[in-house]
Order: structure tokens, then C-alpha cells, then sequence
């Protein structure tokens, strides 16, 4: 299992060897050569718990991505043919071609299985048997993976489509399976001794997890021993703070998923700008690298403000120059032998530092221009509040320019989080400005936009304002090279939700009597008494707690970074790690709002 996993309080590999060894057991279940059909959507969530070579152990021949058409043909010949998918009709409906179109030798030879991630739906299984295919299955399980292991401090259910489902469609489902995974947590980290949650759907979310821990639990549950690693769970609704995920990103990682787009750890770039002189340009046409803390560099790195990661990798590159000449100059025996250990270290940073330079010099071509610093400008112009009561001259000038429409949308949703809504007569403006540049389909965009509250008409309450003193969000003096505040990652402002969680991890009663009112939804607050009292003292002896941050709608890099920055001040108490539906950003939270037929339309 991945060595980056275990470096933390809460041993996250823990969480990727039982999803291994669930799969595994799925997979021996299907005696023989076997072809795995793999849902795209779970192809890098499945690669973070299993890599080829352990499926191949298992006897499976080759994996290919779910499609419609018929089957691709098979370079062995095999006897299990399984689809691993999320419980998605649109998938029943490839698979259901996939079967149809197979032909009547493969339909007898072969068995057909069904693994359903994270749990089998009987809608879905309907529409199989509607279709006449459900009797050519022979197994039909669940693989009841409900977080995969991004870090060794980061957890996602790689649900992207959460938000959306739960403010447009109303469709509760992901609130059971965020429910789901929090017993499964307590299941391997034992019981967790205090709840705190903030926002529509968090008391929804823990009457399930009480619900469901009356249930019988695992033989093996850690759970079931009154264990505990886990001091205090803090659930996060992401509709009380729709401001941050509007902002742009200011960090490493968060610009590279702002500018590029991460997708469970992997970020796609051109690959004419890696390109050495062993490498075949016309066979490359981009470079996938994968992000994560195995890097030493990209560790380093991530967290930093932009500002700061040309200097670190240029302190970098010098420190691994000098100690190479350093080296290379030993005479005697020993040293040669010293140098000859380190070389290969020395040569992976050198190739770390050569592609992680390479990534900051493409985020700087775009940050450097003039339209990037003027969409920062008007950011933290309407972060401080500056005008921002009115219809904004600079988003009117977007607008008639014709520019990425996700960016003008980005700043109205701005405008309206920090003034608590837009008065009717600018949101009015906006939405006859937008229906008339970009077209009469966007009607509905600002519609969904409105319905899932990033949009709304200003009430007589500024809550925001109210939030932003007392929370102290907008901070003038920073510094981008050395911060002593989480308010780094976003420039001047600090994230809400980091604040508020801030707060309550250290059980700020005065600020949060304040603020907790003016924020929307109920609050959820749970002691577990059941706790062993001998783990209790054995925790208050430890200088640490653990918190674990779970966000219900989605959480940037940004976020994830401000609170790695709490962990790792020098007097902090509290060890954060974060679960979240997904990782999203401003770009791909409006984006998944959207009708399919004009999201997919527009500029990634």
C-alpha cells in the first residue's frame, strides 16, 4: 500500500487496504480469467486502492472503460465478464447494449457479473430486467466503497454531482451514503467522541448515522471496543459558505486546479513542455501528473501561496546543486560510497524539481496577464465590499465583451454572497444582459443558479457583513512568503468555513453564540458519553486532538490548505483531516449546475 498514506494521526492506508481487500473478495468470487468493464467515472478513484498489477494477481486479463456499442474484443479469452459501475441508469443502458449486442457463442461461454459502487440500486436493477438483461447476470454485488484515499490527511467520495442533487433535484440519496461513510470511519477508527455541524442538511446526516450505528456492527468494527482516534467531528454543510468556492484559488494546488482542472489527484498538461530529448514528440499529446505527497517537491509546494513557490523551487534547485558539487568532491572511499546511496534521491528531486518548475512556469504565463490580475482585483474589491451594492461596471464590461461566461457568473455569485443577496432591480440587469450576449438558453442557467442559492434577492438582513467583522474574513496585512494567517490562500480573504471551523474546534463560545444564528440551518451538537473514560484520559494526556472536517456539498484545494496551515502552527492542539463529497472550484461547482447540453459546451 502507498507509504505517503500512513504519515498521520488517522493511518488513511488503513482505509485503502480494506477497500483493496473488499475488491479483491468481489473479484475471487468470479472463479477464473476475468475482463473488468469499468464505469470512467470510477477509473482513477478504483486506480487510488488497486493498481493493475494486484488486479492481475486476481486473474484479470484486461480492463476497459464502460461504453455503448458492443464489446471490445478480448485479447485472451476469457469466462467472467464484470461491470463495475455507480448506480447510474444511463449505465444500466450501456450495459444493457454492451449484453444486447454480444453474440449468441460469447453470451454461452461467458458469465456476465454486476458490482455496483458503493451500493446496488434497485431502480437501476429495473431497468436491467425492462431491458431483458438482468437474468444474463450471474453475481450482482456491492463494492461499499464510500471514501477513497486522496492523502494522508484527505478523503473524498469522488461525488461531484452532490450540490447539485441536493439543491436543485432534492434528491437526498447522497445525504444516506455521506452517512454511510461516516460509519464506516468509525468502523476503522473507532467511535467518534464529539459532533458538531452547521447548515441545512447536517441534522439529516447525523439522525442517519444514528440510525444506521443501531445496526449490527462489523466483527472486526473498532467501534464495537469504544476505541478512538477520531476527537471531534465537525460536518459542514457547503451551502452556509457559497462565498469561498467563488474566489479564485491563490495556492500551488489550487491554481493548477483553477487553471488546469485535478481530477482525483491527477492534473492533465500539454506535453510539449515536458518533453526531453528520450521522449518521442509526435507519440505525446499531454502529460498526466499525479499530485500527491510522494513527491517530496510537490509536498513542499502545494499549500504555498504562488508567490512564494518560484523562490522555494529556486532555493531548491540551488540547495540540490550545491550538495550534489559538495558530494561529488569526496575523495575518500566513504564519501564516494555516500554519494553513490544518494544519488538516486538526488536524481528524483532533480526530476521532481525540473516538473513541478515546469507547471509553475504555465500557471505563471496565464497569471501574468492583465485579464488574470484584473478578475483578482475586483475579487477582493467585492471581498472588502467596495461598491459592490450595485450593478459593477467592471462585470458589465465582462459581459459585453463577451467573456468566459463561467467567470462572469463566478463574480455575480460573489456579489451576491457578500451583500447577502443582489437587489432586484441589478439581478434583474445581470440576467437581461446575460439572456441577450450569450443566449436565450441561459434563462435557465440563471434560474438553476438562483434555485441552488449561489444567486438570490437581497433580504433586509447583511449576515455576511455581520460574519465578515466577527470572523475577521478580510485581513489587509499578509504575507504571501511567510503567512501567520489562513487568510493567505485566497489573497486578503480568509475562508468562512475555515473560520467557523476554526472556532468551533477550539469551542469559541462567545464568537460562535454570534455568528452560528446568522449562518443558514440548524446546529447539530453531540457528546458521545459511551466513549471508554480510559481512551478519554489517555487523549487529554496527548498534546493533539484529531478533528475530522467533513464538507457536504464539495471543498476546494484552498480550503484543504488553510487548514493543513492550523495543523501546522507551531502552538496548535488540534490535528485537522478533511473528508469531502468532492473537490470542486468555482469553474466546476457552476458548471455541475448546469443543464449537461450547455455545460459541456463551455470553456473547461
Amino acid at each position: 500500500m502507498s507509504n505517503y498514506l500512513t504519515s498521520s494521526r488517522v493511518n488513511i492506508s488503513l482505509l485503502q487496504e480494506g477497500a483493496a481487500k473488499d475488491l479483491i473478495n468481489l473479484l475471487d468470487k468470479c472463479d477464473g480469467p476475468k475482463v473488468i468493464i469499468l464505469d470512467e467515472g470510477l477509473t482513477r478513484p478504483i486506480g487510488l486502492i488497486a493498481t493493475y498489477s494486484l488486479l492481475r494477481e486476481h486473474d484479470v486479463k484486461e480492463v476497459f472503460i464502460l461504453n455503448t456499442g458492443k464489446l471490445s474484443n478480448f485479447r485472451e479469452k476469457v469466462k467472467n465478464v464484470i461491470f463495475i459501475t455507480r448506480p447510474f441508469l444511463t449505465h444500466m443502458d450501456m450495459i444493457c447494449d454492451n449484453i444486447h449486442k454480444e453474440n449468441q457463442d460469447d453470451l454461452k461461454q461467458r458469465e456476465y457479473h454486476l458490482f455496483f459502487v458503493p451500493t446496488r440500486s434497485l431502480l437501476c436493477e429495473k431497468r436491467l430486467e425492462r431491458k431483458g438483461v438482468l437474468g444474463n447476470f450471474v453475481l450482482i454485488e456491492e463494492f461499499r466503497c464510500f471514501l477513497f484515499p486522496l492523502e494522508n490527511d484527505l478523503m473524498s467520495m469522488e461525488m461531484n454531482d452532490c450540490y447539485k442533487e441536493l439543491s436543485l433535484e432534492n434528491d437526498p440519496t447522497c445525504l444516506y451514503r455521506v452517512a454511510q461513510a461516516i460509519v464506516s470511519l468509525e468502523d476503522l477508527y473507532g467511535r467518534i467522541g464529539r459532533v458538531t455541524g452547521k447548515g441545512p442538511v447536517v441534522k439529516q446526516v447525523w439522525e442517519l448515522v444514528s440510525k444506521i450505528s443501531l445496526e449490527p456492527r462489523k466483527t472486526n468494527s473498532k467501534a464495537n471496543r469504544n476505541y478512538k482516534t477520531i476527537d471531534h467531528l465537525v460536518l459542514i454543510d457547503r451551502s452556509v459558505d457559497l462565498m469561498t468556492p467563488m474566489a479564485t484559488q491563490l495556492t500551488f494546488e489550487g491554481l493548477i486546479d483553477e487553471l488546469f482542472g485535478i481530477d482525483c489527484c491527477t492534473v492533465e498538461l500539454p506535453a510539449d513542455k515536458f518533453v526531453s530529448e528520450e521522449d518521442n514528440v509526435n507519440m505525446l499529446t499531454s502529460k498526466k501528473i499525479v499530485l500527491n505527497s510522494n513527491d517530496e517537491i510537490f509536498a513542499e509546494t502545494r499549500n504555498k501561496h504562488f508567490n512564494a513557490v518560484l523562490m522555494n523551487l529556486s532555493k531548491r534547485a540551488k540547495h540540490i546543486t550545491s550538495e550534489y558539487d559538495e558530494n561529488r568532491s569526496g575523495k575518500t572511499v566513504q564519501e564516494m560510497k555516500q554519494l553513490v546511496s544518494r544519488l538516486p534521491y538526488m536524481l528524483a528531486l532533480k526530476k521532481q524539481l525540473s516538473t513541478y518548475t515546469t507547471v509553475a512556469g504555465l500557471i505563471k504565463e496565464l497569471t501574468d496577464k492583465t485579464s488574470f490580475r484584473d478578475l483578482i482585483n475586483v475579487q477582493q474589491e467585492l471581498i472588502l465590499g467596495i461598491e459592490s451594492d450595485k450593478v459593477l461596471p467592471q462585470i458589465e464590461d465582462l459581459i459585453s465583451n463577451k467573456f468566459d461566461l463561467i467567470t462572469v457568473l463566478r463574480l455575480i455569485c460573489m456579489q451576491s454572497a457578500v451583500n447577502s443577496g443582489l437587489k432586484q432591480k441589478t439581478l434583474e440587469y445581470y440576467k437581461r444582459e446575460i439572456i441577450q450576449v450569450y443566449g436565450f438558453k441561459h434563462l435557465i442557467t440563471m434560474t438553476h443558479l438562483e434555485k441552488s442559492g449561489l444567486i438570490k434577492i437581497q433580504a433586509n438582513s447583511r449576515s455576511y457583513a455581520v460574519c465578515r467583522r466577527l470572523l475577521n474574513l478580510d485581513v489587509y496585512e499578509m504575507s504571501e512568503v511567510d503567512p501567520d494567517d489562513i487568510n493567505y490562500v485566497y489573497g486578503i480573504y480568509a475562508p468562512l468555513s475555515v473560520r467557523l471551523i476554526q472556532h468551533i474546534s477550539k469551542s469559541d463560545s462567545k464568537v460562535l453564540s454570534d455568528v452560528l444564528p446568522l449562518l443558514p440551518g440548524p446546529i447539530v451538537e453531540h457528546v458521545n458519553s459511551e466513549v471508554d473514560q480510559a481512551t478519554n484520559n489517555s487523549f487529554l494526556a496527548d498534546s493533539q486532538k484529531v478533528v475530522l472536517v467533513f464538507f457536504i456539498g464539495g471543498c476546494t484545494f484552498a480550503e484543504i490548505s488553510a487548514l493543513r496551515f492550523l495543523s501546522s502552527l507551531e502552538d496548535s492542539t488540534i490535528e485537522y483531516v478533511i473528508a469531502t463529497t468532492n473537490i470542486t472550484n468555482g469553474n466546476s461547482f457552476i458548471k455541475s449546475l448546469l443543464i449537461p447540453e450547455i455545460s459541456k459546451n463551455l470553456n473547461k
